[in-house]
């Protein structure tokens, strides 16, 4: 990927963008460290291990490790994941620079093919990059055309050609383009037919490393999706790897992590003690894979404005922060329609139609749920006052009798009672919620979806798609730190304690 920015970018740009880059990094190195540092105000923070002095090289060089850990990271959790061509903002210092390198060069193309006679320098070196990326397309299998673009793009021939005068660049190009045609994918066909409309050799050249860069990021992602089922055990290794690097330089980047486990480890003794529904009812023996799953779901339960984020999956923090935002609006879903078909009772169960309606009614109103403008109050009072009218509807075209004033009364007041976290159905629809969650982690190895909790059904098919994504996050985060977070579990765990059971 790096050859490919190259191509993309000139190398005074490179420079001032690499420049940048490294300037980032180091900051966020020195941010993780200064946020691994015990506090001696809060008193909330972990004993830190005793300080390492590093060197400025050694800091720089766990920077560029920690960066690509996360790259790597980022491709195998994301299967939406796509390299995109570089785009730099308008107005910006190196994109100033990038236009003004550009400008000149093909200024100095333009005025050697029309000296008396015409100079081919710079356009023998265009030939031998499009020839460079031509080759880089084809598959070890096509050799044909592999000889037919080393014998038509020969450089020492066009070297030649040059010297007396009888190069032609618009045929050379009209054989480049030909060979884009047949190299590119169907998404750019477009783009390599418009080519053959324009008449201009520099214009024509232009455009041609325009597509020719599409095409290497098509290339790139091609390719990328064709090795990530293979990369997931060599992925988890070098972000282990790239993370024990990290560690050896900062041996305190643990401590939250540690913290993390302790708090899962404490809540699962306080609810096995709470009463004999808990799945132990010896509070002293626990399992480390019900403290480690434990400790997935407390995450989506995580106070992300207060509580500093464990640093083994701190680069999923905002994709646990989405999912729990996400399962707490299907809780709170989950909620209100189990309250409008329990106090409505049997007149519109079983309408067509009718639960996803208001399902799509209520999600309406709670999109915005995570924003720091909504008002849940005001919005469970919207809800409950649109349902009230669309319920009365519905019964009065069935034939029933429209919901009372007493009824409405009721159901408007359940509704807006769920903004209490201690309100029974929201708390019942959230236990259930994060039960199908642990679930789905303990059957994902079986591959085996678990059952759907009652009253869960409207919201299934999202619940569901959560349940996925938050099995792959866990398990790659497994994958890649079990070795550490085995010797910590064992340390908040003592021997006596822990079963033969592993991660």
């Amino acid at each position: 990927m790096s050859k490919e920015a190259d191509h993309q970018e000139s190398g005074g740009d490179k420079e001032l963008k690499e420049e940048r880059m490294q300037d980032a990094t180091e900051e966020s190195v020195r941010k993780r460290v200064r946020e691994n540092s015990p506090s001696p105000v809060t008193g909330k923070t972990p004993q830190a291990s005793p300080s390492k002095v590093v060197s400025v090289q050694e800091l720089m060089e766990t920077a560029k490790g920690v960066t690509n850990m996360a790259l790597a990271h980022e491709i195998m959790v994301n299967q939406a994941f796509q390299i995109k061509p570089v785009e730099l903002p308008e107005g910006s210092l190196e994109r100033r620079v990038k236009d003004i390198m550009h400008k000149a060069f093909w200024d100095c193309l333009e005025s050697q093919l029309k000296e008396d006679p015409p100079v081919y320098g710079h356009a023998i070196k265009l030939l031998a990059e499009i020839k460079e990326t031509l080759l880089s397309f084809l598959l070890p299998g096509q050799g044909r055309l592999h000889s037919r673009i080393d014998e038509v793009l020969d450089l020492a021939l066009l070297q030649q050609q040059a010297e007396n005068q009888t190069l032609d660049i618009s045929q050379l190009s009209q054989f480049i383009i030909g060979m884009m045609s047949s190299l590119c994918a169907p998404c750019r066909d477009e783009d390599v037919n418009k080519l053959k409309e324009i008449t201009d050799v520099i214009t024509l050249l232009k455009e041609i490393f325009s597509v020719l860069d599409m095409m290497k990021v098509d290339m790139a992602n091609f390719a990328l999706s064709s090795i990530r089922p293979y990369l997931m055990q060599q992925s988890a290794e070098y972000e282990r790897s790239k993370f024990q690097d990290f560690l050896e330089k900062q041996p305190n980047a643990l401590d939250y992590t540690e913290k993390w486990l302790e708090n899962s480890a404490r809540s699962l003794r306080e609810a096995s003690a709470a009463g004999p529904n808990c799945a132990s009812s010896d509070s002293s023996s626990l399992r480390i894979l019900d403290v480690h799953n434990n400790a997935y779901l407390l995450l989506l339960r995580w106070d992300h404005a207060s509580d500093p984020y464990p640093e083994t999956v701190l680069m999923d923090q905002v994709r646990f922060q989405k999912m729990q935002q996400e399962a707490e609006q299907l809780v709170l879903l989950s909620s209100i329609l189990l309250i409008v078909y329990t106090s409505t009772g049997e007149a519109i169960s079983g309408l067509p139609g009718l639960m996803e309606t208001l399902k799509n009614t209520i999600n309406v109103m709670l999109a915005d749920m995570h924003t720091p403008s909504f008002s849940v109050q005001e919005a469970l009072a919207t809800i409950g006052e649109k349902l009230c009218v669309d319920l009365s509807q519905c019964l009065s075209q069935h034939g029933y009798p429209p919901l009372s004033a007493e009824q409405q009364n009721t159901l408007r007041g359940q509704i807006s009672a769920t903004i209490q976290p201690d309100n029974t159905v929201r708390k019942l629809m959230d236990s259930r919620v994060q039960s199908y969650l642990l679930a789905a982690l303990e059957s994902s190895q079986r591959k085996s979806p678990p059952p759907l909790p009652g009253g869960l059904t409207p919201v299934s098919r999202e619940l569901k798609e959560l349940a996925v994504r938050f099995s792959r996050i866990v398990n790659f985060n497994k994958l890649v730190f079990s070795p550490f977070y085995q010797r910590i579990l064992h340390k908040i765990l003592s021997v006596e304690e822990v079963p033969s059971t592993t991660t």
